[in-house]
């Protein structure tokens, strides 16, 4: 790719005005990112369009065409977003020469069908546009999430002119983004967060300022009572306070995260200080006390809600994979916001954990909700579907999470690297080729199997560029070469100038800046250890109280009963000791890691025994268990599984 296609091409979020600019001219080479996006085109794709022609959402579309159209397929009335997921993912697909005919075929297809149902005045909704319909048109602005669904058909609009050039759903979604200009002008918004991101992002992407405007006036309509709130209380939508004036993330998982991302897309382009404000006061009270170690966020499955602070169930996580999404959305623009390390860290522990859990190994089964233990009876389902099944599923009633993850998958090379003026930044650490303004690297490495990260400089310009390298906060001793020579690796001013710009007025520590003048064919390596690491939880967290997690690098690990055969999972018992001595092994290309441990003797029958004063030192047998990547675990049938083992005391004394 030249410098000249890169200027002409963008990816999801384009912006100038933050501290840093992504950087669109990537391409994900190999690896385990690669490997994902190619799964996606090769099983998940497939199976997402032959799941939405069996669920009707494309005959949903269709039958607006015939004299008396049949009833409407589904329970929801915002069905049409999952096809416009589905069609952003695609974009990225067919514009980067990945996908086969039929993709076309399909893409075409429904572009087709769009074009043709839409109404005179713009309005697009295949529910609310049948003359049978319940209901009509902007009724119910709480639950009918049709300007939830204009935001999804705005951001697979602004793709499919970005990577493919083709611009009849932008002409589609601009017909129907006008109509909802003129028609929430002065008052309205949506019960369902997201068309705020999209709205920046058409506003990027045409010019046109009134779009912007009415981002921001949604962001700031929240709190003032405009949405008639049913089923479901005020701190639910998010409305119960201005955003601003939010004292902490709440209410439903996904609207919280899609509205932080929308805001954090205003302050990018307007310069709000007081929004950016509550932006990074939310995010840190987040990542502080409500995110779940994979970097899940939403404890509650009756609304599908964040929860109380430290309230952090691990076989009641709801951690719905949409909202790993919503998250990494609301990170990646507060890095390009700041320069911030610290929220690429999050963005990369929900990368590899909460989301990439959500599906399956062969590419074709899904999580919705996302536990981090699972007991030999548990049935998985959404929130609002009776029965269920022991673990992932091939579709949803609410099938949201399925086509969000096709979209994710296709632009995971959007989130690689970014820059400013006079540096290049590397975000993410897969094998790739990067095409910046002014400097080209390709990257090599087995991350985050391995920490080995090598680039190699192609085009160069004559002054001197830097190279700016991320340290994940994870990351201690990390070593950086150039040329074979070894580099100043140790925390410096200089690691803190790609946060010199933040809004929020402190450099971010976690860069490594290495300024020169670079050649064709020079090469940097940066070594990050990745020992073992035992964690423990705040003691406010009462449900992970007397527990370990273990981790390498960005990635989670769990056991399986099928790993643990000589103890049940919930008798294991590890401590510190045992987890720094963990042997790794391969299984495939993944890491697993082998731990000796400690089984507990089977507990008493009594659900609540009563204590003594004099307590017996439990006696333990040695055993030993594999575990995994949190990713992979439940590609294997139904058994018990844990993140959080039974953890000895610190001084290495046996439990009690």
């Amino acid at each position: 790719m030249t410098s000249k296609q890169v200027k002409a091409l963008a990816g999801a979020v384009r912006t100038a005005a933050g501290a840093v600019r992504p950087v669109p001219g990537a391409r994900i080479t190999g690896g385990l990112l690669h490997h994902w996006q190619v799964r996606n085109g090769a099983a998940t794709i497939p199976h997402t369009i032959e799941q939405l022609r069996a669920a009707g959402n494309v005959a949903n579309l269709s039958r607006l065409l015939e004299q008396d159209p049949a009833p409407y397929r589904g329970r929801y009335p915002f069905l049409d977003t999952d096809l416009y997921k589905t069609l952003e993912g695609l974009a990225y697909e067919l514009g980067d020469g990945r996908a086969a005919e039929p993709v076309r075929e399909f893409y075409d297809e429904v572009v087709g069908l769009l074009e043709r149902v839409q109404a005179e005045d713009g309005y697009l909704n295949s529910f609310f546009q049948d003359p049978a319909a319940a209901r009509k048109p902007w009724e119910d602005l709480a639950w009918g999430h049709e300007l939830y669904n204009l935001g999804h058909l705005i951001q697979a609009a602004v793709a499919a002119a970005r990577r493919m050039g083709d611009e009849r759903l932008l002409r589609v979604a601009g017909r129907f983004a006008d109509l909802v200009v003129e028609r929430f002008a002065e008052r309205g918004v949506c019960g369902h967060p997201e068309v705020e991101m999209a709205l920046v992002e058409l506003y990027r992407e045409t010019g046109v300022r009134a779009y912007l405007d009415l981002a921001a006036a949604f962001v700031d309509r929240r709190g003032s009572g405009q949405i008639e709130h049913s089923i479901f209380s005020a701190d639910y939508f998010q409305d119960h306070v201005p955003f601003r004036e939010l004292p902490s993330v709440t209410g439903h998982a996904v609207r919280m995260a899609y509205l932080a991302a929308g805001a954090a897309d205003v302050f990018l382009e307007t310069g709000d200080r007081s929004l950016f404000a509550a932006l990074e006061r939310l995010w840190d009270d987040m990542v502080a006390s409500k995110l779940y170690l994979t970097g899940g966020l939403g404890s509650r499955h009756s609304d599908e809600a964040v929860g109380d602070r430290y309230e952090l169930p691990s076989e009641r996580a709801y951690s719905e994979t949409c909202a790993a999404i919503a998250v990494m959305q609301w990170g990646w623009r507060m890095f390009l916001a700041t320069g911030g390390a610290k929220y690429l860290d999050v963005f990369e522990r929900v990368l590899y954990n909460a989301y990439a859990v959500g599906l399956s190994e062969d590419g074709r089964a899904f999580f919705y909700d996302n536990p981090l233990q699972r007991r030999p009876d548990h049935e998985q389902r959404s929130g609002a579907e009776p029965g269920g099944e022991p673990l992932r599923r091939s579709w949803f009633g609410c099938p949201c999470c399925p086509p969000n993850i096709v979209r994710w998958m296709a632009q995971l090379a959007d989130y690689v690297a970014a820059e400013r003026d006079g540096a290049l930044l590397i975000a993410c650490y897969t094998p790739a080729r990067i095409t910046g303004e002014r400097l080209d690297l390709a990257m090599e490495t087995s991350y985050p199997w391995d920490g080995d990260v090598h680039l190699t400089v192609g085009r160069a310009p004559e002054e001197p560029y830097g190279i700016v390298l991320r340290v994940p906060g994870w990351a201690r001793g990390a070593t950086v070469t150039v040329n074979g020579e070894p580099h100043d690796a140790a925390p410096s001013a200089k690691r803190a100038e790609a946060a010199a710009d933040s809004p929020g007025g402190s450099a971010d520590g976690g860069w490594l800046r290495i300024e020169r003048r670079w050649a064709p064919g020079d090469e940097v390596r940066l070594t990050l250890p990745m020992p073992v690491r035992a964690h423990g939880s705040h003691p406010h967290l009462d449900a992970t109280r007397g527990a370990l997690g273990i981790a390498r690098g960005p990635l989670v690990y769990c056991v399986e009963q099928q790993d643990s055969p000589s103890a049940a999972v919930d008798d294991l018992v590890v401590g510190v000791a045992d987890v720094a001595g963990a042997r790794t092994g391969r299984r495939g290309e993944a890491v697993v890691l082998g731990v000796t441990a400690g089984a507990a003797p089977p507990p008493s029958t009594e659900l609540y025994p009563e204590l003594s004063l004099e307590r017996a030192a439990i006696t333990e047998t040695a055993v030993s268990a594999t575990f995994v990547p949190y990713f992979l675990w439940g590609n294997r049938g139904p058994e018990a599984m844990r993140v959080w083992v039974r953890s000895r005391t610190t001084d290495g004394k046996k439990a009690t």
